[in-house]
This record gives structure tokens, C-alpha cells and sequence, in this order.
């Protein structure tokens, strides 16, 4: 007969695989963002977990799929974000105005996020290249940005000749700039574009810039 222990243990093991997992992806986060991938070591990451350097690689595999495993997890979390946001009820206006908001928010939230990908970008995307779980989870945003474009244009609100694409990339460049530069454009201008005496002002421009730009009228003559 088997009893309640054994029956609870597999369970168990896998919540334990689970939470350990986690632990992992939470430390080497922050290692790989401190000192990025060449410079980050499992060695550092196991000592600072309640596991070791073969455990790591059991789960992961290695350095390079660790730290994909970490850009996956990273990435998720914003995409995440940008499915549950609900703009259906919201006129185009306040919808694009709300889709920057969500992309300011997460990227001040999430510094650790900008690193990783700072970091990516200078390896020129090679892991995100090779995940397939990357290449699956796609952009929620873009599917929204499209929505709200045709509502907009539908509506003579918006007149701008742009693609979701390229408005994503608007909006995530001041996002991005601001925490990514934030020292750099302190040191040499004096301004702290993180400074939370100055956040509002900055989310706000970032939504002006956003729906001044959409509204400004077609192509130039």
C-alpha cells in the first residue's frame, strides 16, 4: 500500500524542481545583468543559490542556455503585461496614450530587463535568434497598436503613415533611453531622467510626443 508520504512526493520533487528553478533564474537575473554574459559566472550564481554549479547545469543545460532561459523569462514578463492590458473600451486616443504608459511603467520597473537586452544587443541577438519560445510568444503589443491604428484612422483621428511596428519602436525607445542612459545623460546634462520628482512629467510627455505625432497630419508636400 502506498502511503499519503509517497503518494505526496513526486508532487513535492516537482514543487522543489520548480522553486529551485526560479531561485536559479532570479539570481543569475541579476548576475548577468551586473556583469553581463561574459563576465557573469555559474560559479557565483550557484553560491548565491541553494544549489550547485551540476544542479545548474542539469536544469539548464549551461551558460548560454541559462541566460536564454533567463531573456525567455524576461520577455514574458512584459509580454505578459501587454496581453492582459484591456484598451477595447478606451478611445484611440486614451488606448495609445495607455499603451505607452504600460511600456514606460514596466521598463522603470524593470531595470534589470533593459541590461539583459543592452547585453543581447551586443552578442546581435544571437539567443533570442535561437529560442524558439521567443520566436513563438510574438508581441501582444503589436496586435494592439494595429487595433487601436485602424479605430484611430477610422475615426480621422489619427493620419500619420505608420505601422505598429514602427510606432512600438517609438514608444520603446524613449522608454528604454530613459532608464538605459539615465547615467550617461545625468553626467553630462545634469538631469536625472529617473528622478521620481520628474516621472510624471515624463510619462506624460512620452504619451503627448506619441499622439501629437499620430494626429500631426500625412505626408509632407
Amino acid at each position: 500500500m502506498t502511503s499519503v508520504d509517497e503518494a505526496a512526493r513526486p508532487s513535492g520533487r516537482i514543487r522543489d524542481a520548480a522553486r529551485t528553478q526560479a531561485e536559479i533564474l532570479d539570481v543569475a537575473t541579476q548576475e548577468f545583468a551586473r556583469a553581463g554574459y561574459d563576465g557573469a559566472r555559474v560559479d557565483e550564481i550557484a553560491a548565491r543559490t541553494r544549489t550547485t554549479k551540476r544542479m545548474i547545469y542539469y536544469y539548464f543545460g549551461g551558460k548560454e542556455q541559462l541566460f536564454t532561459a533567463v531573456l525567455e523569462r524576461a520577455y514574458a514578463v512584459i509580454r505578459q503585461a501587454e496581453q492582459e492590458l484591456d484598451v477595447e473600451h478606451l478611445d484611440p486616443v486614451a488606448a495609445i496614450r495607455r499603451l505607452a504608459e504600460l511600456t514606460f511603467d514596466h521598463h522603470e520597473q524593470h531595470p534589470d530587463f533593459i541590461r539583459l537586452v543592452s547585453i543581447e544587443n551586443i552578442h546581435e541577438a544571437e539567443h533570442i535568434a535561437a529560442s524558439e519560445k521567443l520566436g513563438r510568444m510574438g508581441s501582444p503589443a503589436l496586435d494592439v497598436i494595429r487595433r487601436i491604428l485602424d479605430s484611430g484612422r477610422r475615426s480621422g483621428l489619427f493620419t500619420a503613415d505608420v505601422d505598429a511596428v514602427d510606432l512600438h519602436a517609438m514608444i520603446s525607445s524613449f522608454c528604454f533611453f530613459r532608464v538605459a542612459n539615465r547615467h550617461t545623460f545625468g553626467a553630462l546634462f545634469g538631469r536625472d531622467l529617473v528622478d521620481p520628482a520628474r516621472r510624471e512629467h515624463y510619462r506624460s510627455m512620452l504619451g503627448d510626443m506619441v499622439i501629437a505625432y499620430l494626429t500631426a497630419g500625412g505626408a509632407t508636400d
